[in-house]
């Protein structure tokens, strides 16, 4: 059994999370006729995977550890294969992924400098919970568009490889009472920010209520998820 170098104990110190600034409140979401041309579907989840990829490949840049950058790695490889899976159903519809991709660049890269912590650990639990949850946010919206979304869900669905991710972190929580106060309060913040990307990808800038209705099962299944997700590294919802 592997022996985690951070499983033995640390001098007490102060952990605080950096100012973000005031945020709005996530607005519930969910579809079909609330979901997006497919162009903008496609071009958005392959430059998501695309981002995953960029952000965990810096983070084993960062990281010491073999064992850590080897779980780093294996996530970066499932989310390079899952982009390449987009771009590959982008081309056969005869379009350029690049300029599908493009219109989302400057959006979703704004999304991830917000959400990159200012610790492995931090970013680390950034990719665990935005990617499940874009994740499954994107397999909803994928029964929307025919073939080419059943194409996208097996892309989707296809091993993420972050489950080491998840054991590093879990047992960091474990382990170390300020990280793991440190991260639920992390945690929290990912959600309005993952969720704020998830609404900005539907149609209407604005839900009526009977739009609300519609979007609120996914919604509902998207939160449920991810409670079950910080249930699993020990972590309150």
């Amino acid at each position: 059994m592997v022996n985690w170098f951070w499983k033995r104990r640390r001098p007490a110190r102060i952990l605080r999370l950096r100012s973000r600034g005031e945020r709005g409140d996530a607005t519930r979401v969910d579809f079909e006729e609330l979901a997006p041309d497919v162009e903008v579907f496609l071009g958005q989840a392959a430059y998501l995977q695309l981002g995953y990829f960029e952000t965990l490949t810096r983070l084993i840049r960062r990281t010491p550890d073999l064992v850590e950058k080897e779980a780093l790695s294996l996530a970066a490889g499932a989310a390079l294969r899952k982009h390449r899976g987009i771009v590959e159903i982008i081309r056969d519809r005869g379009e350029d992924p690049t300029e599908l991709m493009r219109p989302f660049q400057a959006s979703l890269d704004q999304f991830r400098r917000k959400t990159i912590g200012a610790r492995p650990r931090e970013t680390m639990l950034t990719v665990h919970i935005t990617a499940g949850m874009l994740d499954d946010f994107y397999l909803a919206l994928a029964s929307s568009y025919g073939e080419t979304g059943r194409r996208v869900a097996r892309v989707l669905r296809a091993g993420h490889e972050r489950q080491q991710i998840a054991d590093i972190l879990r047992t960091t929580i474990e382990d170390d009472d300020e990280m793991r106060g440190l991260l639920s309060m992390w945690a929290r913040r990912l959600v309005g920010d993952t969720l704020l990307v998830a609404r900005a990808a539907l149609r209407p800038t604005r839900l009526d209520l009977e739009d609300e209705q519609k979007v609120e099962p996914v919604y509902t299944a998207l939160v449920s998820a991810h409670s079950q997700r910080m249930d699993a590294l020990g972590l309150a919802a």
